[in-house]
């Protein structure tokens, strides 16, 4: 069996993988919200923007930028129960009108409409997620990534808020 952790959004997802089954195994870790206020700074995140949180967790950087910016919003998570869990945040927060969260595979999702998305997983998955991200993505859109980054496509700003490195980047022109 062959064991793939991802770290997404504010969960890491451990899949174990045997004769082309997938078992999901899900340990929730929050991504603090100073390291979310500062991401979505970095974005410069504004009432005009859709934001796409892919492995959106607790949906916390979806709500908080339709709250504090008055942004729309999707998070994209693979697990039902953050998918709930963002809906009641997404309630509570008194949001629901601006945001969406969707439980689907971020690697098979239209993310087209984003001006915006944020990331939290492996080296290896941004990778694997960069091609998607430029195929799909209008020029502009901003792509900030929190931990980790994307290879030889160099950011544009890096900045560390508690303890956590954050960096930046904008789709170019085709």
């Amino acid at each position: 069996m062959k064991t793939i952790k991802i770290l997404c959004g504010t969960l890491l997802i451990v899949f174990g993988v045997s004769f082309g089954s997938m078992a999901q195994d899900v340990h929730y870790v929050p991504t603090k919200q100073s390291v979310v206020e500062a991401m979505l700074e970095m974005a410069k995140v504004n009432g005009d923007d859709v934001v796409y949180d892919l492995g959106c967790g607790d949906g916390r950087i979806v709500v908080t930028a339709a709250k504090k910016y008055g942004a729309t919003g999707r998070g994209i998570d693979i697990d039902p129960e953050r998918i709930r869990e963002a809906n009641k945040n997404a309630e509570q927060a008194g949001v629901t009108d601006k945001v969406k969260f969707i439980e689907a595979n971020l690697f098979s999702s239209d993310i087209s409409e984003a001006s915006v998305v944020t990331l939290y997983l492996l080296n290896s998955l941004n990778l694997k997620l960069r091609p998607i991200l430029l195929e799909q993505l209008k020029p502009g859109t901003r792509v900030v990534s929190h931990a980790f980054d994307m290879g030889d496509w160099e950011p544009e700003e890096t900045r560390r808020v508690d303890g956590a490195t954050i960096y930046l980047w904008t789709v170019p022109e085709k």
